[in-house]
């Protein structure tokens, strides 16, 4: 990452729905036994039935966790969902809002993603806002039409609290799919994202951390967090290894 930058590196796993108490005490005491002295914060966002997991095995470290989804609303007959409330009672730090997954497979769409994210500040927690665009759009061109519309929605409804969020760019076509962005091609749509981000609110859009979150590896993640504009990663399928998460968080 650029030096010249104050933006601390952020690693932040994302376990999707994977998980089991007995893996999960591995991994939890792993990654926090392997957390301290570190150049970059890290994070994992797990499954909401393992929060109070998460909780116990972290309290006190170097590590912060956080939601992968929260409501829109802020209590009732909402059956299966999870407030941003109930977050915070688990000591949740971050949340993950508008991931491509929840976009593709359950529908939600910018007005959603940016309210969920204002729901996140308003609860007390930092939304990692996520971005990306298809496979087909970006070779139609369109990739930063596509980010821009998606990051716009989520700008008009900060008001003055932009300097809050934390925003990953994620291409869809390189997630799981063991496709990977070129460190130049990252770059490029992050320094668009910035660009969007200073235009609104140079100060704080200039100190906002962005993530790439397609398919970021031990093997590629040194190279990709050497660009300017890429602040950290939203990690998936390494997130799940100790040695792999760690690796990442050192190439910071």
């Amino acid at each position: 990452m650029n030096q010249t930058t104050m933006r601390r590196p952020l690693i932040a796993g994302n376990w999707k729905m994977n998980g089991s108490v007995a893996a999960n005490a591995l991994l939890l005491d792993g990654i926090r036994a392997g957390a301290s002295g570190l150049a970059a914060d890290l994070a994992v966002c797990v499954p909401a039935p393992y929060l109070a997991q998460a909780q116990a095995a972290l309290s006190g470290s170097a590590v912060a966790w956080g939601g992968q989804d929260l409501s829109l609303h802020e209590s009732g007959a909402f059956t299966g969902e999870v407030s941003g409330a109930m977050l915070r009672d688990f000591g949740c730090q971050f949340v993950i809002v508008g991931h491509s997954e929840r976009r593709s497979l359950h529908g939600e769409t910018d007005t959603i993603v940016a309210d969920k994210a204002r729901q996140a500040l308003a609860c007390g927690l930092t939304p990692i806002v996520c971005v990306g665009e298809t496979l087909e759009e970006r070779e139609a061109g369109q990739t930063d039409t596509v980010v821009s519309r998606q990051l716009r929605a989520v700008l008009a409804v900060l008001g003055q609290q932009l300097g809050k969020i934390v925003i990953a760019y994620e291409p869809v076509w390189a997630i799981g799919t063991g496709k990977t962005a070129t460190p130049e091609m990252a770059q490029q749509v992050h320094a668009h994202l910035r660009a969007l981000l200073v235009g609104v609110d140079p100060d704080a859009g200039s100190g906002v951390r962005l993530l790439y979150g397609g398919s970021m590896k031990p093997d590629n993640a040194h190279d990709l967090l050497a660009m300017d504009d890429i602040d950290g990663g939203l990690i998936g399928g390494a997130s799940l290894k100790v040695g792999d998460f760690l690796a990442i968080a050192k190439s910071a």
